[in-house]
């Protein structure tokens, strides 16, 4: 267990430019003793049976939580939505007692296939990148999560070599460094309404 836990999701991470650099970068390393846990989801769950307790109390004794992956149809891959749905669960993460997560810190650090000018009223994605971050924002606010300002890599296909290499070591840097530029604002947790709930199976 360790002060900053990383949820990596690559769902074919052999051909990964920047998610698994950056993984790899980060475990190789050398943070204080627990400090940092990498937890590499397609790695830990080829079979999509996620072990909900065990991610749960990775989650309790974080201070941050870390999100990497690479943005799939304008959201997070499969297996980390699957993860999601599972882990911030009802009545832990979020809704009557579930207070799990508050006051925790969470981080994206995410990459795009497109351009950013891709990601703008004029641009083919016809939204600002931060559109698309709103069921992050909310997610966060539900479960008392204070959502920090995430690090996007755009254009990562064509993304030369000293351009990956940067995002990197600027990723390293700010979790090396953390909590020192995350500011002094807190996160307030939403209250939920009887009969809401985000996360239904059932309609």
């Amino acid at each position: 267990m360790a002060e900053i836990l990383c949820l990596c999701a690559h769902p074919d991470r052999a051909h990964s430019r920047v998610s698994a650099r950056l993984a790899d970068a980060l475990a190789a390393t050398p943070f204080p003793p627990g400090r940092l846990e990498i937890r590499d989801l397609y790695r830990l769950y080829p079979d999509y049976a996620i072990d909900v307790e065990a991610e749960q109390q990775a989650l309790a004794q974080a201070r941050l939580v870390v999100w990497l992956h690479p943005i799939h149809w304008y959201g997070m891959p499969a297996l980390m939505k699957l993860w999601l749905d599972e882990v911030f669960s009802y009545g832990w993460a979020y809704g009557p007692g579930g207070h799990a997560l508050q006051g925790k810190d969470l981080w994206l650090l995410l990459s795009t296939g497109g351009s950013e000018a891709a990601y703008s009223p004029e641009g083919h994605h016809r939204h600002p990148f931060q559109d698309f971050l709103l069921p992050y924002d909310q997610t966060a606010r539900l479960c008392g999560l204070r959502l920090l300002p995430p690090m996007v890599l755009h254009g990562a296909h064509r993304a030369d070599d000293e351009t990956i290499a940067q995002h990197v070591q600027d990723a390293r840097q700010h979790l090396l460094n953390y909590p020192h530029w995350c500011g002094a604002a807190r996160a307030e947790q939403d209250e939920l309404p009887a009969g809401e709930r985000p996360a239904e199976v059932q309609p």
